[in-house]
């Protein structure tokens, strides 16, 4: 029977993609027709009778990609109801890669989620949740996963209030009977005790424990069931075969008080568990949940409230002294101080005035803004921090995934030898009841929920502790390599500088005005949003010439070297001038002179300032007789306060501090000396600096590279962390592992320090995580630890490795020791030339 499938394709433009595609998927084995939609962007794809799924998906996605296009992926999260350790967590991932089109599933036990990617049009959450369900566990779909967070009702307390009222009668008299003193009930009363505590309030174990052999596996309910049912089981024996009127040896309470002590500490976990997410629900509950909304702002406006879901790109709100900005926008009205500490860690409200942006989830101060609204929902600043910080903590660190394979065969090697330590007691003579009673504390003691728990509960926490303080870590597998960070590169604008330069000189070539120099200069740069090119008009209009600076046609950038535009001017000039402006690099390769200004350029260049050339000449061949050089413009711009701590503060840490600009090597080396840089790469053309990357990652090194603009982004991309400054592009920041909300380049080394002591808890979680079943296994084989002391201590492994991994809960930021050690130079500028 041969069966359909719609398959989404990426990259497609026009017929002839269509057409190539087709022919790509008809040749492919297993495919025995396709039809592609260029409109729906979508693949009709039919399978051969006798072929796979597998193997016929798989031949479609090579098809597709041989044809120099991609299979649309989609992203899918889930709700995972009923896993209560690692080897869950192993089981509903192996599930969920079983379904066709899956291309990656990762599932958190902390979080009690997983993460999906697959096919579009292949995968559902349909068939998702059936492979889960048939797997034994519960799958419904996130949809907002911060509102998720937030619902999250607390952990049911009553059944462990419950099973200690029943199980307290059974455990008194066992701690009293070593000081003489007998007070054990009649078997009668033990056995009315127990049996509610092992059926009722420990059904859940036998569920549990059910479905996992069902599916062909284990898990830790399987354990505490089979445990704590053979201690029940022995006591029902010794009870049966005891004489009449005797008080024989029961084990009622082992039982009955392990469960009480395996839900005490699923209840204390989930408690802890909750506290995890409280970076998410604290960002989440930034969000207020109406709007004041003006309603025709430019006449007789009015003020309506609004829930925050009908709120529109466009609309103009009213945010009041004292409330939180509802949307992200930018003031049209009034001044005020922002509270933005929660979503960027600045301690200090910053002012803010007409024209300037405002986000979504901040406090505002005293005044009465009016704000027009530049996004909503998903695309909010806020949204998008949430988004990535749940993505983050929904991740899996390298380290995990070998967690996850000694986790697929803990729970079948603990029954192994709790059948070998019954074997083994028979064998030797100690009595059946004894060994089964040990052969009970290896089961019991075995702690694969830990072994789950150890590395995704730190990344959490952590996650959560950097996002509070505006660092914002991608996913796992950023955190995990961030703590081996041995080199950090930086570009320079905009990142160790302020990256508002000004004009600090413009110097005319011989036969031309300085009025003339600035108005064709900022003609030129009237197209660009770069710093320089804000500094040349800034500097026109500073000079009343605004109204002189002619109109330019044919702007275009030159990359790595500068801009070229044409302007057409009247008077003594008229005509039409094709113009440049750039670097050094542009007059080499135009093969002009510097001439008479050439002494000046490196007086300039030697104090630091970035110096640019206007020259009148065409491209390659055209006017080549005409052109000439206009002269120089001289940029100076101020080093970031922190930038010179940020550098003592990396040093410290151990790290490298390199500088990759594309600017000039005296520039360059100025701020170098200024900041105490250990190396200095300049006229770094933008496609170069990858390479760059590539060289300081030879000899092992791990390289973060720290920059803020879109031709930063092959560098981020190239680094082993790339780390974004939230001042900067939106391409740097999707680009980027690591990103700081802040432009603040002292928060590199905040990102550095949360990275390496998270990654301290995770190897300390580890440690114990091994250490409870790599000791507490054998112990309870030898008989060396009663099953109620094994309870105890397999109910403290998973709440002392959530424990740990909240006390990253403390972790604050360094700015106010910096400030401290730099005796206060942290707010007190240097101005520097870039």
């Amino acid at each position: 029977m041969t069966q359909n499938w719609s398959v989404g394709i990426e990259g497609m433009t026009c017929a002839s993609c269509v057409t190539r595609v087709e022919k790509a998927l008809r040749r492919a084995p297993g495919v025995a027709g396709a039809n592609v939609n260029l409109a729906t962007e979508t693949a009709s794809v039919q399978a051969a009778p006798d072929v796979s799924t597998a193997a016929f998906l798989g031949a479609v996605e090579t098809a597709v990609s041989d044809a120099g296009y991609q299979i649309a992926e989609q992203s899918f999260e889930l709700a995972i109801g009923g896993m209560t350790c690692a080897s869950c967590a192993g089981r509903v991932e192996k599930a969920l890669r079983s379904v066709p089109g899956v291309v990656e599933a990762n599932v958190n036990l902390a979080t009690e989620r997983a993460a999906v990617r697959g096919v579009r049009g292949v995968v559902d959450v349909a068939a998702l949740g059936a492979a889960v369900e048939k797997a034994g566990y519960e799958a419904s779909p996130v949809i907002d996963p911060a509102q998720a967070v937030t619902s999250q009702e607390g952990p049911t307390w009553w059944p462990v209030a419950v099973a200690a009222l029943l199980s307290l009668p059974l455990l008194l008299p066992m701690l009293l009977e070593p000081f003489g003193i007998h007070l054990m009930p009649p078997s009668w009363v033990q056995w009315l005790l127990a049996t509610p505590v092992q059926f009722w309030l420990g059904a859940r174990f036998y569920r549990a424990g059910y479905k996992a052999v069902r599916a062909g596996s284990g898990n830790m309910d399987l354990l505490v069931a089979l445990g704590t049912s053979a201690a029940y089981g022995l006591s029902l024996y010794e009870w049966w075969r005891a004489p009449a009127g005797s008080m024989p040896h029961l084990y009622f309470e082992a039982a009955a008080v392990v469960i009480t002590l395996v839900l005490l500490g699923k209840w204390l976990e989930a408690r802890a568990k909750r506290r995890t997410v409280a970076a998410i629900r604290a960002l989440a509950a930034l969000r207020p949940e109406t709007a004041r909304v003006l309603r025709d702002p430019q006449g007789a406006a009015n003020e309506v409230t609004t829930p925050l879901g009908q709120v529109k790109v466009g609309d103009w709100v009213v945010v009041r002294a004292g409330e939180r900005v509802p949307v992200d926008g930018e003031i049209r009205d009034g001044a005020s101080q922002l509270d933005e500490s929660l979503l960027t860690g600045e301690p200090l409200p910053i002012d803010k005035a007409a024209g300037d942006k405002v986000v979504g989830g901040s406090i505002n101060g005293a005044g009465t803004l009016q704000i027009e609204t530049t996004a909503v929902g998903a695309d909010t600043a806020l949204a998008r921090i949430i988004r990535m910080v749940e993505d983050a903590q929904a991740g899996k660190a390298p380290i995990q995934r070998a967690v996850d394979r000694v986790a697929a065969v803990f729970v079948p090697v603990v029954v192994l030898i709790a059948v070998v330590t019954v074997a083994a007691g028979w064998a030797l003579g100690i009595g059946v009841e004894a060994a089964l009673l040990n052969a009970v504390a290896v089961l019991v003691i075995a702690c694969p929920c830990a072994l789950g728990l150890a590395t995704p509960a730190a990344i959490m926490v952590g996650t959560g502790a950097a996002a509070r303080q505006g660092i914002l870590i991608k996913d796992a597998e950023a955190l995990e390599l961030a703590h081996r960070i041995s080199v950090v590169a930086f570009d320079k604008t905009g990142t160790l500088t302020e990256g508002k330069p000004r004009l600090v000189a413009h110097l005319p070539a011989q036969g031309v005005s300085a009025e003339t120099l600035l108005c064709w200069a900022a003609a030129v740069q009237s197209g660009s949003s770069h710093p320089l090119a804000k500094a040349v008009m800034t500097a026109a209009e500073d000079a009343g010439l605004a109204a002189f600076v002619p109109l330019a046609s044919d702007i275009a950038a030159l990359p790595g070297r500068g801009m070229r535009a044409r302007i057409e001017e009247v008077g003594d000039s008229r005509g039409v001038h094709p113009l440049q402006l750039g670097n050094a690099r542009l007059l080499e390769e135009l093969g002009i002179s510097q001439g008479a200004l050439a002494d000046e350029a490196r007086r300039l260049a030697a104090e630091g300032r970035t110096v640019s050339w206007l020259v009148e000449a065409g491209e390659a061949g055209e006017h080549a007789g005409e052109a000439r050089l206009l002269g120089l413009l001289a940029f100076g711009d101020t080093l970031k306060a922190t930038a010179r701590p940020a550098i003592d503060r990396l040093h410290a840490l151990g790290v490298r501090c390199v500088m990759v600009t594309g600017d000039n090597a005296g520039s360059a080396k100025a701020v170098a000396d200024a900041l105490g840089l250990d190396e200095v790469h300049a006229d770094v053309l933008p496609e170069r600096k990858a390479e760059v990357i590539a060289q300081l990652k030879r000899d092992g090194a791990v390289v973060a590279m720290v920059g803020d603009g879109i031709n930063d982004a092959p560098a981020l991309a190239a680094a082993d962390v790339g780390i974004a400054m939230g001042s900067g592009t939106d391409v740097a920041m999707q680009t980027a592992g690591i990103t700081l909300m802040r432009g603040d380049p002292l928060r590199v080394a905040d990102a550095i320090d949360v990275s390496r002591r998270t990654w301290s808890k995770i190897r300390q979680n580890l440690f114990w995580a091994f250490a409870y079943n790599v000791i507490g296994i054998p112990l309870a084989a030898f008989g060396l630890l009663s099953p109620v002391i094994a309870g105890a201590a397999m109910a403290l492994s998973s709440v002392s490795v959530v424990s740990n991994a909240l006390l990253l809960r403390q972790w604050r930021p360094v700015v106010q020791a910096a400030n401290a050690s730099a005796g206060g130079r942290i707010g007190k500028a240097r101005r520097v030339g870039i």
